[in-house]
């Protein structure tokens, strides 16, 4: 049970294991040689939000399926290393966080995290069903990304001033800075942040080429959509097509002639007009379609569909 009015702080003793689970949930704590736990724990929590600054004890943190069935918590926590490194792993995704890195983390989903004693971090606490009504990408995303500037900075400063005021606070007021916060992390993790992992490019190439080809006859389709459905900055996106030796505009304007073509030559199509093929597979208009055709394939639609003898 929370109270409003009686933030709390523990530097070592047996009550720590209480205090912990409390406020992230049943789980299993190592500590390094098994001996008492004895590091920094304080924090300030609302019905709906919360503020943890957490370290200076080398640990392993483990909240597994059984844990979660036990003790559901529906929340989700953000995490900001202040010194010293972690590892955090969810799901198939393992990643090392330091100053610099953010990582938010679901702990309804099993969630492991180990780290020496040169790590403090505060984790702000935050309801699920906000994420999920505000930005269900950020849900699917990988758990760390970067925090070393810009929209990034300004989250981790903001958070670390919370935590240095929460006493100060009213409950109103500590929620309503947790709301803004969450709203900045959603946004962040929607496409405002700048960079994310450089060795993942790879994989993330794909999935963009995958999402293109299924979504190429949306008329709408920008690079900012694409982000938000992959749960990835746009800039990272960028990015990683430029990387590739394309941008989001070439690759959507390929698979949309793509589309095209295949529809010009399939029995199927052959009721559609070139103009409303163009469309449908994404085109503004039949003039621009078949500027783009033309640019592509040095012929005209309407002589690639005689030439297969459709109408």
């Amino acid at each position: 049970m929370y109270e409003w009015n009686s933030p709390g702080s523990i530097s070592a003793g047996d009550q720590y294991s209480d205090a912990f689970t409390d406020l992230h949930g049943a789980s299993r704590i190592t500590v390094a040689d098994g001996g008492p736990w004895a590091g920094r724990l304080e924090w300030q929590r609302s019905a709906a939000y919360g503020i943890v600054l957490c370290g200076n004890v080398r640990e392993e943190f483990t909240r597994d399926r059984r844990h979660i069935r036990t003790d559901p918590r529906g929340t989700y926590e953000l995490l900001m290393p202040i010194s010293g490194t972690a590892l955090v792993e969810q799901g198939s995704v393992a990643a090392e966080i330091g100053p610099g890195t953010l990582a938010l983390c679901e702990i309804d989903r099993p969630v492991a995290l180990a780290h020496g004693d040169d790590f403090v971090s505060i984790a702000l606490i935050v309801p699920g069903s906000e994420v999920e009504r505000r930005s269900p990408a950020a849900a699917r995303r990988p758990p760390a990304f970067s925090g070393a500037s810009g929209l990034g900075l300004l989250i981790r400063r903001m958070a670390a001033t919370l935590h240095e005021e929460r006493e100060q606070l009213t409950e109103e007021a500590f929620d309503f800075a947790g709301g803004q916060l969450l709203d900045l992390v959603l946004f962040a993790a929607d496409g405002g942040l700048d960079s994310a992992p450089a060795d993942q490019r790879a994989r993330v190439e794909t999935q963009v080429r995958q999402y293109v080809r299924q979504h190429a006859g949306e008329p709408d389709l920008t690079i900012v959509g694409i982000a938000r459905g992959l749960g990835w900055s746009a800039r990272y996106l960028q990015e990683v097509l430029k990387a590739a030796g394309t941008t989001s505009r070439d690759l959507i304007r390929s698979e949309r002639l793509r589309l095209a073509r295949f529809r010009l030559a399939s029995p199927g199509w052959d009721g559609r007009s070139i103009a409303q093929i163009a469309v449908a597979s994404g085109f503004a208009s039949h003039a621009t379609f078949t500027t783009a055709y033309r640019q592509e394939y040095s012929e005209a639609p309407r002589d690639f569909r005689k030439s297969r003898g459709a109408p």
